[in-house]
């Protein structure tokens, strides 16, 4: 199958060879990324004129249009135009449309599992977008992940991660706030990891990705909190998610203040660099 592949940086650089060393023929373009291993294109649209799936894995809603206007009209009648960047629901529909008047599949298939699921090629894709476009791409998704789930019309994938990851900015954040509070009781870390990640109080944040350093599997917090997934990128989609709320006139309180908190300890705190679990030595300084 023949890939074009738009957008090369941490996350898609790696999904980009995975698909390399699988076999595939993958033509690459990035604005700034120049990764080793990877023949890349002049364009965007000398990428995708001859793909037979075009991906782009792109900062936001605005880049996405841009890119997708440049590259819709040099694909060829029946590829698919697959997004896998993490957007906002109504520039996921709209590049869709686009998409589809120009007599294309599209797929918004954003994904879970950082950079880490990206190079082991252990992805979660949430896919939204009509059967036969997810059945073409569906080989694509299994080299490249674990796991692609298809949750409905266009629009409904990026709806997933929105929804997903708003859960996993509030459970990150009690969870750090549960180790500062530990800490004030003279409760010993690995004891409260030990309890808790065996207990009710179980959680991705706390078995897999633990924000305690040298307690439980290793994570971000072992590595002076580089990240991992930056918490910058959690501000943006806790960003995306009240807008979404906003957008449906859902109430969601715990997402908005897990998106104030977020945005404290990015613009204000020194958080921007940083692992998103770095909230944990936020808190333990503030209780100082």
């Amino acid at each position: 199958m023949k890939i074009a592949f738009i957008g090369l940086g941490n996350m898609g650089a790696p999904m980009a060879l995975n698909l390399t060393r699988a076999g595939h023929g993958v033509a690459g373009f990035d604005t700034a990324a120049c990764p080793e291993g990877l023949d890349l294109a002049p364009s965007a649209a000398a990428a995708a004129a001859d793909a037979d799936v075009v991906i782009t894995m792109l900062p936001n809603g605005d880049i996405l249009r841009a890119v997708a206007a440049e590259v819709i009209p040099a694909m060829k009648p029946g590829a698919v135009f697959c997004d896998c960047s993490t957007v906002d629901v109504d520039s996921a529909r709209a590049v869709a449309d686009q998409a589809r008047a120009a007599g294309l599949g599209a797929l918004d298939a954003p994904v879970s599992g950082g950079i880490g699921g990206a190079q082991a090629g252990t992805l979660t894709f949430m896919v939204g977008g009509p059967d036969d476009a997810f059945a073409t791409v569906k080989p694509l998704f299994d080299i490249m992940g674990q796991k692609a789930v298809h949750c409905g019309a266009s629009g409904a994938g990026q709806a997933a991660k929105i929804c997903n990851n708003m859960i996993l900015g509030v459970t990150m954040i009690a969870t750090c706030e549960a180790f500062a509070l530990a800490d004030k009781l003279g409760l010993d870390r690995q004891k409260m990891f030990d309890v808790v990640s065996t207990s009710s109080g179980y959680s991705w944040s706390m078995n897999a990705y633990c924000p305690a350093p040298g307690v439980g599997p290793a994570s971000p917090a072992d590595n002076g909190y580089k990240p991992g997934f930056a918490a910058e990128l959690m501000l943006k989609d806790l960003n995306l998610s009240q807008a979404a709320a906003a957008s449906a006139g859902a109430d969601t309180p715990m997402g908005a203040l897990a998106r104030q908190l977020y945005d404290q300890f990015v613009t204000h705190e020194d958080g921007r660099g940083k692992d998103f679990s770095a909230m944990l030595p936020r808190f333990v300084e503030k209780n100082r």
